[in-house]
């Protein structure tokens, strides 16, 4: 079996992870940013001007396809731990590089979710108010925005994380044309959020739980080993079964970001 090629040099890489940190800030920021600011907003008549369950599943899903398009020829674009370790799996990236792309994206992911905070306690509501709102974060039972207990929270997260890794392995496949990967990525997490909010508040990405989960503490953080575990493990299940499933080259050689003075061919897809 081929071997994977040497990661980059230091510099090339701290470019990479200075990319993974901008795409993963900004989908924990626009994301739950969306959930926190603007879901729920009334005019002082009762009117009713939030963007509701379908504007913060599009605000997910416009994070991921513009930060795909911005940063996705620099790092990959993956902003979530599950998909850089099903990635990882399906040999579509380096294990080497595995650790440093997960630190930086719940760094980046717990940065935002600072910003956020600041910014969401800098209103009429108090600090206590936020924790009690969830602030954006995954829960099961009593925690679950429909009631949801844990057994139907963690099928949920396992399907929809698997889903959406087998739709950015598609998406980037060397048979098909790459070029738009990040419209389907993005359009993939919008109709994950459409189906599991519900359920979870839809997480699918650890480093998203965690940046959030830091600031709310007790039940929020006790439940969130949940939506760091089930994740991964949709993640993993996906980067083991794509090739098998679609009949995929799974000996070719693993690609991770091109250097430059590697032919056009030879670059690494986005993904989302």
């Amino acid at each position: 079996m081929p071997a994977v090629p040497a990661p980059p040099s230091d510099v090339r890489l701290r470019g990479r992870l200075g990319a993974e940190f901008l795409g993963t800030f900004g989908l924990v920021f626009g994301g739950c940013g969306s959930a926190v600011l603007a879901a729920k907003f009334l005019t002082e008549d009762g009117v009713q001007l939030g963007i509701g369950f379908a504007g913060v599943a599009l605000a997910f899903g416009l994070t991921v396809l513009t930060g795909a398009f911005a940063f996705g020829h620099v790092s990959g674009g993956h902003f979530n731990p599950a998909v850089t370790v099903g990635l990882a799996v399906a040999r579509r990236f380096g294990w080497r590089e595995v650790p440093h792309y997960v630190v930086t994206q719940v760094v980046a992911a717990t940065a935002a979710g600072g910003v956020l905070w600041i910014i969401a306690t800098g209103g009429p509501t108090t600090a206590g108010e936020l924790r009690a709102s969830g602030f954006a974060t995954n829960g099961y039972g009593a925690h679950s925005p429909g009631g949801y207990g844990l057994g139907a929270a963690l099928l949920t997260e396992i399907v929809m994380t698997a889903a959406f890794l087998y739709v950015i392995l598609g998406a980037t496949d060397d048979r098909t044309n790459k070029a738009f990967a990040p419209i389907a990525i993005g359009l993939a997490l919008t109709l994950i959020h459409l189906i599991s909010i519900p359920v979870t508040n839809t997480s699918v990405n650890p480093a998203r739980s965690l940046g959030v989960a830091w600031y709310v503490g007790g039940a929020a953080l006790g439940q969130v080993w949940l939506f760091v575990l089930a994740p991964l493990v949709g993640a993993a299940l996906a980067g083991a079964t794509y090739a098998r499933v679609t009949g995929a080259d799974r000996g070719a050689p693993s690609v991770e970001i091109a250097d430059d003075d590697e032919e056009p061919a030879q670059r690494a897809p986005r993904r989302g």
